[in-house]
This record gives structure tokens, sequence and C-alpha cells, in this order.
């Protein structure tokens, strides 16, 4: 795809990233195929393709509207695209950079500009959220129904393991999860210490700086990363600890990206690039324990389970398979629904901001997990799992929480 950037960004880092990412394109309309809003809108521009010919736009000095902010708000940011994509080219950086100058052009209408700065000062900060989230909770009745959703009952987290062990990685505890589902986290403390590995929760850290991030708060998002860089690093510098473990994969595909979104930053960029090289998904800890696991695993007689594979860990991050092959081990009778590619429609504060097309996704994707005849449903995000459970009365957990259900 040729372009020719307009005067304000040519030469600039976002210019000359996105002209890169331009000509990678070849129009193919691959994208659209697996695309759940193309799918399910059926419109041109709502699907990758559409979107990148309105980046594109923008970029060579066209004036967006509104429309045009409208079609960017509904992506979903799954990146299935990606995965689909012959070509390689890099959509979730390109729709970052097209959003952020779409918005600095064109005004939103005060209640969504109210909802976005709710979202984005109150997720991020535990402080805030974890009361805020009690007080939902308690109000529950009250509130409307897209935030009634988000305020499903949290497993207690039990305890956490005390013993030391030679073999030691940091968790990223995170920002909504502590809240919404902290036996999560426990959990996997206890299955890794069964493991003789010990988690170190830095108490620094928070938010992985995706939700301010993708709502075009870049530099607020960027402040949050290297907040957590600041607590990690004393860790890292020593050798304290082999790996950065991360429960949530939509944090997890942020962490990984750190390197690349700070490599500007002449402090940072060194920093932010081991950090990054350091990140794993649980996923990618556990399979190394197979043995151990399977050794373990209490060989009762359990119904089947419905794995949903979120889109950040499956797009984002390119894991696919691991979380069944752990689970297998354990002697899970685990399977995919047919869809299994297509995003339930959580993506982070997307099921509150575009509930209608959310609610369509999750009942779709739920649909699809019933037809597999499980009984319980797994994922590896905090979004998925709230986002699931707001439609279904099966229950629906963390995988980690599940594993360790079979191992004592």
């Amino acid at each position: 795809m040729q372009t020719t950037l307009a005067s304000f960004i040519e030469g600039t880092r976002e210019g000359l990233e996105a002209e890169a990412i331009l000509r990678a394109c070849v129009h193919c309309g691959f994208c659209n195929a697996t695309c759940p809003t193309y799918q399910l809108l059926g419109d041109e521009l709502d699907g990758p393709r559409g979107r990148i010919y309105l980046i594109k736009q923008v970029l060579e000095g066209a004036t967006p509207t509104r429309k045009s902010q409208l079609h960017l708000d509904r992506c979903l940011t799954c990146r299935n695209c990606e995965t689909t994509c012959p070509s390689g080219v890099k959509y979730g950086r390109l729709v970052d950079i097209g959003r952020k100058l779409v918005d600095e052009r064109v005004a939103r209408p005060l209640g969504e500009r109210i909802a976005r700065t709710t979202l984005k000062e109150c997720l991020p900060r535990s402080s805030l959220f974890k009361p805020a989230f009690r007080a939902g909770r308690a109000l529950r009745p009250l509130l409307p129904v897209k935030l009634q959703d988000k305020l499903q009952p949290a497993r207690a987290a039990g305890h956490w393991p005390t013993r030391v062990h030679a073999r030691k990685m940091l968790l990223l505890d995170g920002c909504v999860q502590p809240a919404m589902a902290p036996n999560i986290n426990a959990a996997t403390a206890r299955v890794l210490d069964l493991l003789a590995v010990q988690l170190i929760v830095a108490p620094q850290a928070g938010c992985c700086g995706a939700l301010r991030y993708h709502m075009n708060d870049q530099d607020g998002g960027l402040q949050d990363m290297r907040r957590n860089i600041d607590a990690w690093w004393p860790y890292v510098e020593r050798g304290d600890v082999e790996a950065l473990v991360m429960t949530a994969s939509g944090c997890g595909v942020t962490v990984k990206e750190y390197g690349h979104l700070l490599a500007h930053d002449p402090a940072y960029a060194a920093k932010a690039g081991r950090i990054s090289a350091l990140t794993r998904d649980l996923s990618e800890i556990l399979p190394e324990f197979e043995e151990q696991i399977a050794a373990r695993a209490q060989r009762r007689p359990a119904p089947r389970v419905a794995y949903h594979p979120p889109c950040t860990l499956q797009h984002g991050q390119q894991i696919r398979g691991k979380v069944e092959r752990v689970l297998h081990a354990a002697g899970v009778d685990v399977v995919l629904c047919a869809d299994n590619h297509l995003c339930c429609g959580s993506a982070g504060a997307y099921s509150v901001l575009q509930p209608e097309i959310a609610q369509a996704l999750r009942e779709r994707k739920l649909g699809s997990l019933a037809a597999t005849g499980a009984m319980e449903i797994v994922s590896a995000n905090i979004g998925c799992q709230t986002h699931l459970q707001a439609g279904t009365d099966k229950p629906v957990t963390h995988w980690i929480e599940l594993l360790e259900r079979v191992l004592v």
C-alpha cells in the first residue's frame, strides 16, 4: 500500500512506524474473514481493511469525522487479523496510532468523555477500584445492566504460601484482578509452591498500562509502564528472579511490548527491553513441570471443561496449545469450541463502551461453548472470565484455579 504522509506526521516516530505497517498491506481482505465486528456488522469500515484505509486517509492529511472515530472505536483490537494476515501487517500498532490521531481532531460527546475518563482513571488504580467495586456490588440492583454484568461475586483468595524456594519469579498482581478475582494469583502462587517455585509480588507495581494506553491516554499508559519497571528492576538487576509471570494475558501482551513502546525513552529503553524479554504467560511456565503435574494429579472423574483462549494470548502473544497441554497432563478432559479463534467481546473496557456488540459476540461465543457439552468454562484473562460469566450459569474460572483443584 503506497502512501504519502502529511507534513504533521512525516518523519516522526509514529509516522515512520505507521508508514512501514501500511506498506506491508496488500489489500487482500483475508483479515475480514476472521474479524468479529465485520462478521457481525457486515460493513467494510468495521473490518481491518476498511479501518486501515480510514487511518491511511488521516495520515495523508484528510480530516477525520465522528464516523471515522466510531468505526475505529468498534474495533476490539483482538488482533485476529494479525494471525490471519499473510503479509504480517501489525494492525494493532497501526490502530493505536490512528485512534490517537483521530481523537486529537474529533471531539467526543460529553457522555463518552465522562465514561472514558472514569474508566481510565479508576480502573488502573486499585486504591480507587477496590472500594468502588465493593460499593458497586452492594448497590448492584440499582446500577445499569452493563455495569451489573461486571460485578460478579469474587472467590476468596485463600492463603499465600510462605515457603522459600531457590527458584523465584515475579508476579504482576494487576489492577482490577485482585478485587474481581483474588484467587487467581493466590492459586498460581500455591501451584508453583508445590513445584518448588516462589512467587514474589513487587508492592509498587500496578496496572500494566494497557487500559490507559489503549484508550488513547498513551502518555498515562507509558507512565504506568515506567512505574512497573521501577518496581521490578531491583529484583531483575540483582538476578533474584528468573521470569516475570503473567496470569492475565491482556497484561502479558502489553508487558511483552514494553521494549517497543519505550524504545524512544533513553532512560527506560534498555530496562524495558529486559523486562519484556523476562515476561512469560503462566502457560509458558508450567509445561516445564508436566511430569510433576501428571504425578501429582488426582485422577478423579471430572466433567468436560471448555477452554476459551483469550485473543490477547492466541493472537497478541501467538501462544496456542499450552494451556490445553498442561490441563491434559493433569488428566482434565479439556476441549475447544468451534469458533475458538474469535473474540468473546470483552476486550478490556470495550464491553462497557460498546455493550451491544460485546453482548452479541458473547452470546455467539457462549452458544459455541455450550455445544461442546462442557459443564465448566476456563479462560486465561480476567476480562474474558467476567464477561462470559455474566451470560451463563455455568462456572467460568481461570484455568490455574482448575489445575489447583486437580492437584490438591
